[in-house]
């Protein structure tokens, strides 16, 4: 080997894979990832080869950023069932304390999905969180509640216009789906009155009196024609009451559900449903409709859970009557957004309604309709009183393809983690999403919360993807959700 002399250049120093080695060199120990940006094929292509797939999946809405990486996250249950196939039912569960997002995310994805061709189908809006986007979209506002509208539920709505249409045996299976959508609602409403599920005898009075109103009475009937036919008495339904022909017999078997049935016309549900429907959902807007029950005051919590349980009835026959026509060739083939909020009003509301939530909500797959439930926390769903309702509505969370959590306290882990695996460290990121804002001395107010606009998105026992929503200037325009408070700024006093 030819030794060094004094006119031989020094070795060339080579920096490593982290930089230079030894005192002020500036080798680092950790290499921090790039920046990320996400685009098209046809957007990217002049890049190549320098595009790479990306860990986060790219079908559906874009919803906002990924925390950790900073990359784009498409996420929404219809896209990630029927084009990714990465979940097996097109629902998700949306959990969160008040105030930290969770309408500005369904909002997010009700425009993504329109843009898709789905129409959205807000059935309940209490505050209102929709009607404002819904409206800027052109969709049909509904407005139910004492002296702003009402809602029929012997109405078969858009379920008889469609089997008019109809014939042979699937007018016969159409006709038999109202029928019983309008049992359960009917039974439904009873149950919120009287705190207790009705019946199986006053159900089967119910449907026999329904069916004589179907064959006799001329138009379309309302709550004081049904108590009118069980009053009466006619024959087919004397028969279910086994009365055998005693006056006193069947009075004493019906009073209880007359009874009942006035109180659905005078009590705590006043009269939103004892009047012809004011406003039909219609289903050709590719903007959809929202019912906006905000006019129904916060104390009427009787009145609320009635009025959402029967939009959710109206909303999902309305739904079915379209199938039933495209699937005879009279109409086009859609899909639905459906967003459930407040869940938790309706399940609370009296013993045995989770039942009928469980029947609405159940069959989405088979109905080309993806589904948003939305609730506070897990205990909403599990602060029922009995053991069976509780499991059922834990059913809920499990049958949900993706849950996606908002900021939650510590001590809602333990019924969370029992629906879907959580690390320690995604379950300590959604607690402290749930930590209360600093105060803003400067302004004399709260600060940001630290969770607002922040979820983290769960499907099965997949690693959680930590996701923050940006909202863009159309969006801020429509996202007043507390408009009460939106006074404007006092003007200091001019000099004069």
């Amino acid at each position: 080997m030819p030794r060094r002399t004094s006119a031989s250049p020094p070795p060339i120093r080579r920096p490593g894979a982290r930089g230079y080695a030894g005192r002020g060199g500036g080798r680092v120990p950790y290499v921090e990832a790039p920046p990320e940006w996400r685009g098209t094929t046809v957007q990217v292509c002049g890049l190549w080869p320098f595009g790479v797939g990306s860990s986060t999946p790219a079908i559906g809405v874009p919803l906002g950023r990924e925390l950790t990486g900073g990359a784009t996250l498409c996420c929404d249950p219809i896209s990630w069932f029927a084009r990714a196939g990465l979940i097996h039912n097109p629902s998700e569960l949306v959990l969160g304390k008040p105030g930290l997002g969770k309408s500005t995310l369904v909002r997010r994805q009700i425009v993504g999905l329109a843009g898709y061709g789905v129409i959205p189908l807000v059935l309940g809006d209490l505050k209102p969180d929709y009607t404002d986007l819904i409206a800027a979209m052109g969709g049909q506002i509904i407005k139910l509640g004492r002296g702003l509208g009402a809602l029929n539920v012997l109405d078969p709505g858009e379920i008889g216009a469609a089997a008019a249409r109809l014939s042979g045996l699937d007018r016969e299976r159409l006709l038999a789906d109202a029928h019983g959508r309008r049992l359960n609602t009917v039974s439904a409403l009873i149950t919120i009155v009287r705190g207790r599920p009705v019946a199986d005898t006053e159900r089967t009075i119910l449907s026999a009196a329904l069916r004589v109103l179907d064959e006799r009475h001329p138009g379309v009937p309302v709550l004081p024609d049904l108590i009118h036919v069980i009053d009466v008495g006619p024959d087919p339904v004397r028969a279910v009451t086994l009365a055998r022909g005693s006056e006193e017999r069947y009075r004493q078997v019906v009073d209880p559900l007359h009874a009942s049935l006035l109180g659905l016309l005078d009590g705590p549900l006043g009269d939103a449903f004892a009047r012809d429907t004011t406003t039909p959902i219609r289903l050709d807007t590719p903007a959809g409709a929202c019912i906006d029950i905000s006019g129904i005051d916060e104390a009427d919590q009787e009145l609320q859970a009635a009025v959402l349980l029967a939009c959710w009835s109206e909303g999902f026959g309305a739904i079915e009557a379209a199938h039933a026509l495209a699937d005879a060739g009279l109409a086009p083939q859609r899909r639905f957004w459906v967003v459930l909020d407040e869940l938790w009003r309706v399940l609370r509301a009296g013993r045995g309604l989770v039942d009928r939530v469980d029947a609405l909500t159940r069959l989405n797959r088979q109905r080309g309709v993806g589904q948003a439930m939305i609730t506070h926390t897990m205990s909403d769903l599990l602060a029922l009183s009995e053991e069976a309702d509780r499991l059922k509505a834990r059913g809920f969370a499990e049958r949900a393809g993706m849950i996606i959590c908002g900021g939650l306290p510590e001590a809602e882990m333990a019924a969370l983690t029992q629906v879907v695996r959580m690390s320690a460290a995604e379950q300590r990121m959604i607690v402290d999403w749930s930590t209360p804002p600093s105060w803003d001395s400067a302004r004399d107010r709260d600060g940001e919360p630290p969770g607002r606009g922040k979820f983290l998105v769960k499907v099965g026992g997949r690693p959680g993807i930590p996701v923050h929503i940006d909202l863009t200037a159309a969006e801020l325009a429509v996202d007043r959700t507390n408009k009460r408070w939106a006074l404007p700024e006092p003007r200091p006093p001019r000099d004069t």
